[in-house]
């Protein structure tokens, strides 16, 4: 797979058309049908839908080789410790990381954030500190650092946004002052969609000497990802947002860091040696890996891996960026119809709203008419605050939708704006 850092549209262009029918086939749920509708699921940066080889994955592991971990040396231990490692691996090549050493399995970017947290920040921090994140960022990546700031008596520092919904990335550079130490920003917003230029940001915070923490969550189903070409220091992903299980993520850190770290949580499997004096912990990455992991389902994440490398990342992100121009278009001929954020350079995720309609309303009407959207604050709270509104409706898009379904959202909205009216 492309390991390429920016965000290649040439690449994408040239990518070979899929068959979209024969893709469909590969997810089982795009068939049913929802309150006698057919499903149109337009939530994919919620949760995104699971191909048959993650499902079947997840279930060849539980029939055949169920059983812990790094613990037994009988047979069913070894398969099920080679297939777990075996991620690892894939997760490292996906992220171009120099060591497989350097991947932490965690449940997700929510946990990843909080053990950079308590085990790299946290020891760092003295009063007058600050955490500097931007005004896009899901509470996944400001709650953590309010809470070691409180601890630590230091403070959260926060990088501004255009009304388009960009970064203003001088503003953030003008921010990165002595008492930063530690910078962390999304590469894709999970609300706007906007991509963050994370390798120019990186080399900001690299320059003084600040180490940069970047949420992957959402650009993993969408964007080739490499972290020796971003350069940054810590690298967050959620498995289910890239067609995986539920429960599985990653975080990536430059081995000098993971060496310098206390670990967050302690238990079975992450020690050297226990004596009632004191332990005696692993190397990374096991250090950070304490307890019976969610074996099943990191099984499932490598085969997620696999099935986007069969599809091929520029071929998914061609197709995407070919749903987003046929959603602005339809959505823009809706009237009183609001596009919150409105990025140069983003992926496939609309929020938006209609004069007059509360958004809960809206979804709730909308799933009637089988359409899957979210409404809500997105888990991002201060960016509803930005833009005055307490809540928005969400259309995000995954490569297995199709225009049909943009054109079925978009009637849909039509009706119900006649419901209300």
């Amino acid at each position: 797979m492309s390991t390429s850092h920016a965000h290649d549209s040439s690449a994408a262009d040239a990518a070979p058309a899929l068959d979209i029918d024969r893709i469909r086939a590969d997810f089982p749920v795009l068939a049913r049908s929802v309150h006698g509708k057919p499903l149109v699921y337009l939530d994919n940066a919620n949760t995104s839908q699971k191909p048959l080889a993650v499902i079947e994955a997840t279930d060849h592991f539980y029939r055949t080789s169920n059983a812990n971990v790094a613990r037994a040396v009988h047979a069913l231990g070894a398969e099920a410790t080679d297939a777990y490692e075996a991620t690892r691996d894939k997760l490292a090549r996906f992220v171009n990381a120099p060591s497989r050493d350097e991947i932490i399995f965690t449940s997700g970017t929510t946990q990843a954030t909080n053990l950079v947290a308590y085990s790299f920040a946290l020891p760092r921090l003295v009063p007058g500190d600050t955490i500097l994140v931007t005004q896009m960022e899901h509470h996944a990546n400001i709650v953590p650092w309010q809470l070691v700031c409180a601890r630590a008596g230091a403070k959260l520092k926060v990088a501004p946004i255009s009304q388009s919904g960009e970064l203003l990335v001088d503003r953030f550079v003008e921010l990165l002052t002595a008492d930063v130490k530690l910078a962390c920003v999304t590469h894709v917003s999970n609300v706007l969609g906007t991509i963050n230029p994370i390798a120019r940001l990186a080399r900001e915070c690299r320059r003084r000497g600040i180490p940069l923490l970047v949420d992957g969550s959402q650009a993993a189903p969408h964007l080739p990802i490499d972290v020796r070409a971003l350069g940054c220091d810590f690298y967050a992903l959620t498995g289910h947002k890239m067609f995986g299980p539920t429960g599985t993520g990653m975080l990536w850190a430059r081995r000098e860091h993971l060496e310098a770290m206390p670990p967050f949580f302690g238990g079975g499997e992450m020690i050297r040696e226990v004596r009632f004096e004191g332990t005696t912990f692993a190397d990374p990455p096991h250090k950070f890996e304490a307890g019976t992991p969610n074996v099943a389902g990191f099984v499932g994440l490598g085969a997620a891996i696999d099935y986007m490398d069969s599809v091929g990342l520029a071929a998914m992100a061609a197709r995407e960026k070919a749903l987003l121009e046929h959603a602005n278009t339809a959505l823009r001929s809706v009237p009183g119809l609001r596009v919150i954020g409105e990025a140069a350079d983003k992926v496939a995720v609309i929020s938006f709203l209609i004069d007059g309609v509360h958004a809960h309303d809206l979804a709730t009407l909308l799933d009637l008419e089988g359409i899957a959207v979210r409404s809500g604050h997105h888990c991002a709270h201060p960016l509803m605050q930005f833009y005055g509104v307490a809540a928005t409706l969400r259309a995000s898009l995954a490569f297995y939708n199709t225009h049909d379904e943009i054109d079925a959202l978009v009637a849909a909205i039509g009706r119900v704006r006649k419901l209300l009216a």
